[in-house]
This record gives C-alpha cells, structure tokens and sequence, in this order.
C-alpha cells in the first residue's frame, strides 16, 4: 500500500500518520482513523481548541489567557 505521502507499506501493517491517525493496509484498501476525541461541547466564544502533533491531543483554552483551561463537556472520536 502507498499512503498519501507515497510512503509504501505491507499489506497487514498498521502505523500512526504525522496527523496523528491510526492507519491500517490490506490487500484491498489503506483505512485510517482518528487515535485521539475532538472537543465539540465548549464555550466557543470565550476559548479554542488547540491541537498537539507531538501527543496527538486536543487541549481547550481561553482565548484571552491560554494558561487557563476551560471545561469541555463532550468529546467526540
């Protein structure tokens, strides 16, 4: 299998993606899916969501002051 960035991979071989995706090859197909939940329940207008290539995580913040979390009541992934 070749994966988007033409990187080849054996068929039965699994692997993580640069944009944190768990991937899989068969014979007939590549599949990948998310390896991490996305926020969707949170106050939008007071903070934001910030995605981590390195630990593969979303983190929600204040817009106003990043050091401060704000509480996300659903994930979704």
């Amino acid at each position: 299998c070749h994966d988007l960035n033409g990187e080849l991979h054996e068929f039965g071989s699994s692997w993580r993606n640069e944009d944190c995706y768990d991937c899989s090859c068969s014979e007939h197909e590549i599949s990948c899916c998310s390896s991490f939940p996305t926020p969707v329940d949170y106050d939008e207008e007071k903070c934001v969501s910030i995605f981590n290539k390195e630990t593969c995580t979303y983190e929600v913040v204040e817009k106003d002051d990043p050091s401060k979390q704000c509480p996300v009541h659903e994930w979704v992934g």
